[in-house]
């Protein structure tokens, strides 16, 4: 016999709210019959109510349909499962506010294994015990030496981490545990940080169940997309993680309208990656704004983070392209949201951080006829050019004093400067591009540049290219990114046209900049403008991009065989000194908080500026119950991680309220 779709919900009725025990029978037409697949439907088996242009994730949701069910059955207690609405989640509210932390595994309220396989039926499947990616290289019931061999040869790849539904990029908020190069010389594999369960989400339904379902539980909630992440958003110890890489959809839409745009517009699942857009665009006839990194997710942290992009001197963020949004909220509801409804979520989504407010299932874009892309690129270093310190310094303060005038032409410079020894140094240009321009424009550009450069001795022959539309351009010269490093922590500022309007000041901020690559701090930074083009909606990004000439992202590494004392001074080094040098040459200024400093004590401000308090109350409002914790999101002062220092957070501890 197999239970109608009603009886998704008998996980509330067999495991009530505090009682940890569950029952391996439930109850059909009076008569008790096994929980297992044979008579337990997936909550998506009836469809829900239909949405303008779904995507086929979209098609299947949750209702109060389904929940109205549950009156013709005999169970005793169906609040696992439910929306949190009216006065249940009152009473909610007062029994969490008691509960000073997650419920961690090992608690008498964690969930049993059963209680687990009865969620695993109710996803249809989509249920995946943890298993750290490191463990094939460990003894166990996991070792492959293939397997291990590959991960070893490929670990720096960020396509390594995506297809891994916990894996993540910067494995040092996670405890850095069960790292596959560690395994030969003692290491151990546990799960550190990593979420417990993980749930493979390819519709609406499952999202639902484990926004749902972590709330009623009190348990932690992630969010976990491509795994692209250095400050530790998307794990947690003890978490239930929702996967969203799997939901990648793209859906061509020739013309959208909404009362600020009319045009053409995509439609992108919440796992679609930055290479996934750029390559629909183009085939589409098309030009995106996404980021520069390849396996980023577009509308995972990247969009609501702000996000910069190659697109914008001439189209803003990320964030501003944004037409609609389709979202599960922490009470479990799927909603859109646009200019016309949840205006204050919209609002809030486009730039007032990832992991916050819901969980995006999809977001619908603008999207920008093809057009040219022409621009230059280097790499020189200063030992086997025999270029002195001063001379290459000089080189660069020629190239920073003229971000003005690249930036009012639309200019988009993407350059590391990297120390390789005292007084030595290696600068790449990967690249300088510049929108709607031919290379014969670039080159008059950038010619007076050259002419200094040659006048000091600077031998530096830069490479032009010209593409006829911005796909080949990215792909040609755009870097792949190094991951999975577990000793380096970053931080990012951005600088306003401010600083080159005052000429002590230019020179404090250049003086500033140099000295910290001679201490050893690599430097990558961006010429870049990001003003939202007329007619943008407003938005929580970050107010410091608006008049940005340069942004900055800088960190500092230890070897990984240092001492914990070594390993605290550089991590106290990195917040305390070099973040706050940057802090005291654009007072009142913000950084990105995607590529962010995760110890920052001033992040609301750096990270949302004025937009903050708003932002603050909206969280307070949207999600009185603490469901979405990230750190440095908004909200999370009112967390912590125990068993912590004080100089870095790592996610391996239980979350508590303050």
């Amino acid at each position: 016999m197999v239970a109608s779709t009603s009886l998704v919900w008998l996980l509330a009725a067999a495991y009530p709210l505090l009682n940890p025990v569950l029952a391996q029978t439930i109850t059909v037409d009076g008569e008790a019959v096994p929980a297992d697949e044979s008579n337990i439907a997936p909550a998506f088996d009836v469809e829900g109510a239909p949405i303008s242009d779904p995507l086929p994730e979209e098609e299947f949701q949750l209702t109060d349909a389904i929940l109205a069910n549950l009156t013709d059955l005999e169970l005793s207690n169906v609040s696992l499962f439910y929306f949190d609405d009216g006065a249940p989640a009152e009473q909610k509210r007062s029994l969490l506010n008691l509960l000073k932390c997650k419920t961690f595994p090992g608690d008498l309220f964690y969930p049993t294994k059963l209680v687990w396989q009865v969620f695993n039926l109710l996803t249809g499947g989509a249920l995946i015990e943890t298993v750290p990616i490191g463990a094939v290289c460990y003894e166990g019931k996991h070792y492959d030496e293939a397997k291990c061999q590959a991960l070893l040869e490929n670990w720096t790849l960020s396509t390594t981490h995506i297809n891994d539904p916990t894996s993540v990029m910067s494995p040092l908020y996670q405890g850095a545990t069960c790292q596959p190069q560690n395994a030969a010389t003692g290491g151990t594999c546990e799960r550190g940080g990593l979420p417990s369960y993980s749930v493979k989400a390819t519709n609406v339904a499952q999202v639902q169940l484990a926004v749902n379902f972590a709330r009623n539980l009190n348990l932690r909630l992630v969010v976990h997309n491509t795994g692209h992440d250095f400050l530790g958003k998307s794990t947690g110890a003890g978490a239930l993680s929702i996967w969203t890489r799997h939901m990648n959809s793209i859906k061509v839409i020739k013309e959208y309208v909404s009362p600020s745009y009319r045009g053409p517009a995509f439609k992108l699942g919440a796992g679609v990656q930055v290479q996934d857009l750029y390559e629909a665009a183009e085939r589409e006839g098309y030009t995106a704004v996404g980021g520069e990194c390849r396996t980023v997710g577009v509308t995972g942290g990247y969009t609501p983070g702000g996000g910069h992009s190659p697109l914008s001197p001439i189209a803003g963020l990320g964030s501003d392209q944004v037409l609609s949004i389709d979202m599960v909220t922490p009470d479990g509801r799927f909603i859109t949201v646009d200019e016309r409804n949840h205006p204050d979520l919209f609002w809030a989504v486009r730039g007032g951080g990832a992991a916050t407010w819901g969980v995006v299932i999809s977001m619908t874009v603008k999207v920008y006829p093809k057009m040219k892309f022409s621009g230059l690129s280097w790499a020189i270093d200063t030992i086997s050019n025999n270029i002195s310190e001063d001379t290459f310094w000089k080189a660069v303060e020629a190239y920073w004093r003229r971000f003005p005038l690249y930036s009012d032409k639309r200019s988009y410079g993407y350059t590391y400067i990297f120390p390789m020894g005292p007084g030595q140094y290696l600068w790449t240009m990967n690249p300088w591009i510049i929108a709607n321009a031919t290379k014969c424009q670039v080159q008059n550009l950038v010619g007076p540049l050259l002419d200094e450069w040659a006048e000091l001795g600077f031998p530096l022959q830069p490479e032009f290219f010209e593409y006829d539309s911005f796909y080949p351009a990215w792909r040609g010269h755009f870097p792949g990114e190094s991951v999975g490093m577990a000793e380096v922590r970053t931080g990012s500022r951005i600088i306003p046209r401010k600083n080159w309007e005052d000429e002590a000041l230019l020179n404090d901020t250049m003086r500033t900049l140099r000295e910290l690559v001679q201490e050893g701090a690599p430097l990558i930074h961006y010429n870049i403008n990001a003003a939202a083009p007329d007619g943008t909606p407003d938005s929580a990004a970050n107010p410091a991009w608006r008049d940005a000439l340069m942004f900055i992202i800088t960190g500092l590494s230890w070897a990984p065989d240092a001492s914990p004392e070594e390993v605290k001074d550089v991590n106290e080094r990195v917040t305390h000194d070099v973040m706050a040098r940057l802090k005291a040459i654009t007072p009142g200024g913000g950084g990105y908080g995607n590529e962010g400093d995760v110890m920052d004590p001033e992040f609301g401000q750096s990270f949302f500026g004025s937009n903050y308090e708003r932002l603050y109350a909206l969280k307070k409002k949207i999600d009185p119950l603490g469901v979405f914790y990230a750190p440095t999101a908004v909200g999370s002062e009112d967390w912590y991680i125990s068993g912590q220092e004080d100089w870095l957070t790592r996610q391996t501890g239980r979350l508590c309220r303050k």
